[in-house]
């Protein structure tokens, strides 16, 4: 399989280039999550970083490549996005403009 070195901003891995791996489409994967083990034993945690673009299009709009950002919260986006999936639910607990208050017209 083909790796790119693939820089990594902010986070733990501030700075440093790693060989990632490349998907069908030669494309880095979108997140990419690291294990860090714990000294004292218990489960492991995991650094979540999200694949973005290294800089604006160049001057023929060719693509720069890709760099990887550091993501605090790792929660999100974690499922794929079909046209007919249901809308995420916001703070609220509800999708927007689904809940009672909603206003109909």
């Amino acid at each position: 399989m083909k790796s790119q070195d693939t820089p990594f901003v902010g986070g733990p891995l501030d700075g440093r280039v790693l060989p990632v791996l490349l998907g069908l489409t030669g494309h880095p994967p979108k997140t990419y999550r690291v294990p860090v083990p714990d000294t004292a034993g218990g489960p492991p945690t995991v650094l979540v970083y999200r694949r973005v673009p290294a800089g604006p299009p160049g001057r023929f709009g060719l693509h720069p490549g890709w760099k990887y950002a550091y993501d605090p919260e790792g929660d999100r986006g974690g499922r794929l996005r079909w046209p007919w999936s249901k809308p995420r639910t916001g703070a609220g607990g509800t999708a927007h403009g689904d809940g009672p208050d909603a206003t109909t017209g």
